[in-house]
């Protein structure tokens, strides 16, 4: 079961003017499951999108880039699961294009007007008669109010759908954010094996529209790991419809453009927690937070080694204090000239080591009574700076092992 993740709530997933998505049981990998989703742009919206950081990316990921250097309109996604058509080679490469062109032509649109997304078993190949077939169903069922349906749609291995809404307002006007993502093993930033869509019906100048899609993942799916394996189809897309009526946001800068990120910056970290709620075998929740850094770069450092550390994650699944395996982790996580003897280290509330060593009022039942809990803020500080970050993690479990070892049963 996810960590204190609640189901989503219907009434927060706002239908967004301009977008429209549908959903059918496309058969790709196992019969009666939702498993391909189409998302229908109207025309005028602004579109961009972030990708694995993984050199060997899968073939869905290259096309989505190759189609947003075009500049063209992007007009439509389709997205499978099952399949990540990842590890395919050319065959792969050209299999994603006949999706793109299977769609574009229901639509009467150009083939790098779609973006193609896939998620699932790497190194099979995608069956894109399948895919093709359903095609027909997904866009008949295309509806506003069906981002509930599309997050059930690109599952794996999720135990449940993963999606959030927000209203505010911009430039004196009301705008929806409504956003979906799927992930829940093979999570490690740059970016997380996770797929996610978020939309607004905002008007936002294409031109700010990367800059708005990297500012938004580096502070949400850049900021957790389940098991620091880095995907070959991780994709994070923005879409602004430019149906509110506000005035164009054209600069993060302005006042319209910080009161816009906040709002989908909410959405979106809202959905890359939710990942790590939901990461397999999950059974706690942790936030590791660095303070006392020279910079964000050097925090991140280390809470990334003690997010990915096996023996630090094991021990808080077994409720185990064994703390040192945090000091070490800092020790390792790769800052040369760190001083030990400025180190502090809290669970909680509990302060458990101080200038490097153990607190001597710490006690063992204090941090196994931090352990036992669903929801764990492990923080560190390193006297050297003014600087802090946050990363978001969570155990080890058996049921992981179990999981993975069955992932292609």
């Amino acid at each position: 079961m996810p960590v204190n993740l609640p189901l989503p709530d219907l009434a927060t997933l706002h239908p967004i003017a301009g977008v429209r998505i549908g959903v059918t049981e496309a058969g790709i990998r196992k019969a009666n499951r939702k498993d391909l989703t189409v998302v229908l742009i109207d025309e005028g919206a602004s579109v961009s999108g972030v990708f694995t950081s993984n050199r060997f990316c899968a073939a869905p990921v290259q096309l989505c880039r190759e189609h947003l250097l075009t500049q063209k309109a992007i007009r439509a996604m389709v997205i499978n699961t099952g399949n990540a058509n990842a590890g395919t080679g050319a065959d792969g490469l050209s299999r994603a294009r006949s999706t793109c062109a299977a769609v574009a032509k229901r639509l009467g649109v150009d083939a790098d007007q779609v973006l193609p997304f896939s998620t699932g078993v790497i190194m099979e190949t995608l069956p894109i008669d399948r895919i093709e077939a359903g095609l027909d169903a997904a866009i008949a069922d295309a509806k506003a109010d069906n981002w509930l349906k599309a997050a059930e749609g690109i599952m794996t291995t999720d135990t449940q759908p993963k999606a959030f809404g927000v209203h505010g307002l911009v430039g004196g006007k009301q705008v929806s954010v409504s956003g979906i993502s799927k992930g829940a093993g093979m999570i490690r930033p740059n970016m997380a094996t996770m797929l996610g869509f978020i939309a607004t019906d905002a008007n936002v100048d294409q031109s700010v529209m990367k800059q708005l899609a990297l500012e938004l993942a580096e502070g949400s799916f850049n900021r957790v790991t389940v098991d620091g394996d880095t995907s070959t189809n991780d994709s994070l897309v923005v879409i602004a419809s430019n149906k509110a009526g506000n005035t164009p946001v054209t600069s993060l800068d302005s006042a319209d453009g910080q009161a816009l990120k906040a709002l989908m910056l909410e959405v979106a970290r809202k959905l890359a927690q939710a990942i790590v709620r939901d990461g397999e075998g999950a059974t706690k929740f942790i936030s590791v937070v660095v303070e006392g850094g020279r910079n964000a770069e050097e925090c991140r450092k280390v809470a990334y080694a003690i997010a990915h550390s096996p023996l630090v994650k094991t021990a808080f699944y077994a409720s185990d204090p064994n703390l040192g395996r945090i000091l070490a982790a800092v020790g390792y996580a790769g800052i040369d000239d760190l001083d030990q003897s400025q180190i502090e280290l809290f669970l909680d509330d509990v302060h458990v080591a101080t200038q490097g060593g153990r607190n001597p009022a710490y006690r063992e039942e204090d941090g196994q009574r931090v352990m036992k809990q669903s929801e764990i803020t492990v923080r560190v500080g390193l006297g050297r700076g003014d600087a802090t970050d946050t990363v978001w993690t969570c155990d080890f479990s058996h049921e992981y092992v179990t999981i993975n070892a069955d992932y292609r049963s």
